[in-house]
């Protein structure tokens, strides 16, 4: 993580000042100029503060302190301001960086952030004052140590508990994570209105009906790739939420309702757009009913195909110019030296093994889908 000394180094004033001079270098040479007292030092904020620009604009912005392994583990500043909680008090158990506690400072009146790592928690409070944030209280104690001591009450209590284990391998089933909030949840609601937890990208959504019965589950993607999964005991729900930052949300009630009927048949001479489902779609099993009356899909890992252009803002729509069924020997043929930009779902063939039977090259201006519907396997030419 980082160390006392260094923590106490990076808030001089002098090394302040030779990491806001060193900016925009390249870390690496940072890292080996002899000139800087504190390369080594310098080089690693310079690094992490460049990764900084957009993933966290704000820390970048007011030079924060920034350690290594609390950023790789951090919500970005868009996920953290996608969070639904607001109102007078919230708990954060899972202070780290602070990000989420910092955005729940702009919903709430005050923030309690308790950060088990004493050195972290320092780290933290100073961050906080450089960006401004004086309504957040830093307490440094475990989440076990605050709950059973505390005898506050809040409107929402938040956890994105550390998905690390002892060697650096990474949890997903949230009673291995710590600390365990499926074991803590009782102690949580004697103290917390509302309970908010994030989980892991690779978090399996029945797994938060199971643990937690009634509630609101919602998977967060940005650019198309899942960055969390957050749950939400509040009373409401329960229902499953698929959400694409800057795209929309799409939400369906769990009832237990049946999941749309196949489409009767596969219109190849008709389709001409392909639409693509956003991975939120993809990890919630929601495809199949976002695109109901809009599209025909067959499955919720698949593609959907429409005979005109959809209004869809959680797919991504590519013009269709041929359907045909996939025949290797035939697309080798024609297509063998060029460079094709390979696409697949619901296709056995690894992208690598596509390209080698065809003799083309990854990456190009074609563009191919391949994937495959009732059984039969099929190659979309894309316009």
């Amino acid at each position: 993580m980082i160390t006392r000394e260094q923590y106490e180094l990076l808030c001089r004033d002098d090394v302040r000042g030779d990491i806001d001079r060193c900016i925009d270098r390249d870390p690496i040479e940072t890292a080996l100029d002899k000139r800087l007292p504190h390369a080594a030092e310098v080089a690693s904020q310079v690094k992490y503060l460049q990764r900084a620009r957009r993933k966290l604009p704000e820390w970048y912005r007011a030079r924060c302190i920034i350690p290594a392994l609390a950023f790789e583990q951090s919500s970005s500043c868009d996920c953290a301001a996608h969070k639904e909680p607001e109102g007078e008090t919230a708990l954060d158990l899972t202070c780290g960086l602070g990000v989420d506690s910092f955005y729940l400072s702009k919903r709430f009146a005050h923030v309690t952030a308790v950060e088990r790592d004493p050195v972290l928690a320092d780290v933290a409070r100073e961050n906080f004052r450089r960006l401004g944030a004086d309504n957040i209280e830093v307490v440094c104690a475990s989440a076990e140590e605050f709950i059973a001591r505390t005898e506050g009450h809040y409107d929402w209590c938040y956890a994105d508990p550390d998905r690390r284990g002892p060697h650096g391998e990474k949890l997903v089933r949230l009673e291995e994570c710590s600390p365990d909030i499926t074991a803590l949840m009782p102690a949580i609601r004697m103290r917390a209105d509302r309970v908010c937890i994030k989980a892991s990208p690779m978090f399996d959504i029945d797994e938060a009906f199971r643990i937690f019965g009634r509630c609101r589950v919602e998977a967060v993607s940005l650019g198309d790739e899942c960055k969390e999964v957050l749950v939400y005991i509040d009373g409401s729900g329960p229902s499953v939420t698929a959400t694409a930052l800057g795209r929309g949300s799409f939400t369906v009630p769990r009832d237990g309702s049946p999941e749309p009927a196949a489409p009767a048949s596969f219109r190849r001479e008709e389709y001409v757009r392909l639409l693509i489902p956003d991975v939120a779609l993809q990890k919630t099993r929601l495809a199949r009913r976002y695109l109901d009356g809009r599209a025909d899909i067959w499955s919720d890992n698949g593609y959907g195909f429409a005979t005109a252009e959809a209004d869809t803002p959680l797919c991504r729509q590519e013009e269709i110019a041929s359907i045909e069924r996939y025949d290797p020997r035939k697309l080798r043929r024609e297509m063998k030296g060029r460079g094709i930009e390979i696409l697949k779902r619901e296709f056995p063939v690894a992208t690598h093994r596509i390209a080698a039977a065809l003799g083309v090259r990854e990456g190009g201006g074609e563009r191919v889908a391949f994937t495959s519907v009732g059984g039969e396997f099929l190659v979309i030419r894309l316009k």
